[in-house]
């Protein structure tokens, strides 16, 4: 069974539950007077690489792709800054008289759901939360057993169920609501008439394409959507379908190798549209490719936050934190995707409470995160309903490979009329 939020705090059914544990916790006191502390992934000990000795050990896992899976690209740099995220936060003082190991748990699921699941339940007793959960997929594979332990999981991932699920920490616009915005600029910057959706089966895939249905609705635009399989010399029938239908814009959720396969094929072949897909599509070095032109061209990248190179606080900090590196937009992600965690445990030791059920109930009670800048202290909000508190707004870049990650910002945080219409009662994708 789903956990839905509701307008009043999560973790309203469990308010006499949670009192109790408070109370428990209000008898011990962690390392430097940290808040009580018990259970998995918390430790009075230091950590391995700890910053500062005197404090105990919070352990957070990772599980991502890391090697042969399709989105190693965003994975491995995802991992690397989320270890710079949490130095700096050890650097900086820790949480609550702990520092913060991610070192210790990382995993890699190859994108593979039941590799995901195997992997979780090695460390899931070693661990207080996850720090990195990559793939809508390979997170529902362990879904419920989060939400039985009270897990609390940061996903690599941005489908729109994610808002109706309490042990889920997301942060940006969903793959929905960047469709959405999509085909919103798409009907007024392309004027587009007609939009067709090609897209991975399940959730990713399923709730970009459900966005751009729902936009195309709104703006009576005509719609088609094709389901194509991953790999980069499987997309043949997606591009001959493109070509035969004529789109005015297509709208990828796929991932990069599809993204230039299918870009420079048809557009090769004489299509004359425009794509834009989800953030998962794009990295810099397709530029590199074959389909750079193409891409350069006739297709644009919606994001839910600006790139790797982009002037804020948080930016500069993430590009500190990191030193030398080849810059990449999947650094930003992993630096981002950081914040709302550090947040809720933060939220935690001032409640007094830093064990597994005290983590879950602090998530209910974070109304804003300070994201130092990359977005909006509003993009923080896990303490309403899904629709009051899913944020909406979204970046467009264009491809540009004179910029550090090969792409330009070409829009300000915005959100289109659709998407500031929609009322999400309900995931946009749902199969059940």
């Amino acid at each position: 069974m789903v956990s839905v939020r509701f307008d009043s705090p999560r973790v309203r059914s469990l308010a006499a539950g949670a009192a109790l544990l408070a109370a428990l916790a209000g008898c011990a006191s962690g390392p430097d007077g940290g808040g009580g502390a018990s259970g998995p992934g918390i430790t009075g000990e230091p950590c391995p690489r700890a910053v500062n000795p005197e404090h105990g050990c919070i352990y957070l896992g990772i599980i991502s792709d890391l090697t042969t899976g399709p989105f190693k690209g965003l994975g491995v740099p995802m991992v690397t800054a989320q270890k710079a995220f949490w130095d700096r936060v050890n650097q900086q003082g820790g949480i609550g008289g702990y520092d913060v190991d991610v070192h210790t748990y990382v995993m890699d699921n190859k994108y593979d759901p039941a590799t995901h699941r195997r992997e979780y339940l090695e460390i899931k007793d070693k661990v207080l939360a996850l720090a990195q959960s990559l793939g809508s997929p390979t997170t529902e594979a362990i879904l419920d057993d989060l939400r039985s332990s009270r897990m609390i999981a940061v996903p690599g991932s941005y489908p729109s169920k994610w808002e109706f699920e309490d042990v889920i920490l997301e942060s940006g616009a969903s793959y929905c609501f960047e469709a959405m915005n999509a085909v919103d600029h798409a009907a007024e910057a392309f004027e587009a008439e007609s939009v067709m959706a090609v897209h991975y089966a399940g959730d990713y895939g399923g709730d970009g394409a459900a966005g751009a249905r729902t936009a195309a609705a709104a703006r009576g635009l005509r719609f088609s959507e094709l389901e194509t399989p991953q790999g980069a010399g499987e997309q043949d029938e997606a591009v001959q379908a493109i070509l035969e239908r004529k789109p005015d814009m297509v709208m990828l959720t796929v991932g990069p190798a599809e993204t230039a396969a299918i870009v420079g094929g048809a557009v090769g072949a004489g299509f004359q549209g425009h794509f834009m897909g989800n953030n998962p599509t794009w990295v810099g070095s397709l530029l590199q490719t074959p389909a750079g032109p193409p891409l350069k061209a006739r297709y644009l990248v919606v994001a839910p936050w600006k790139p790797f190179a982009s002037d804020s606080p948080g930016h500069t900090a993430m590009r500190l934190a990191l030193g030398r590196v080849q810059p990449s937009d999947a650094f930003t992600s992993g630096w981002v995707l950081s914040y709302p965690l550090k947040a809720v445990l933060e939220k935690a030791a001032a409640n007094g409470n830093m064990s597994r059920e005290g983590v879950y109930e602090a998530l209910g009670q974070v109304t804003t995160v300070d994201y130092e800048g990359m977005l909006p202290r509003k993009a923080g909000n896990f303490s309403g309903s899904p629709n009051a508190a899913a944020y909406r707004e979204s970046v467009i870049a264009r491809p540009d490979e004179r910029e550090f990650t090969g792409s330009k910002v070409i829009t300000d945080f915005t959100a289109g009329t659709t998407a500031i219409a929609h009322s999400l009662e309900a995931p946009c994708y749902n199969p059940r």
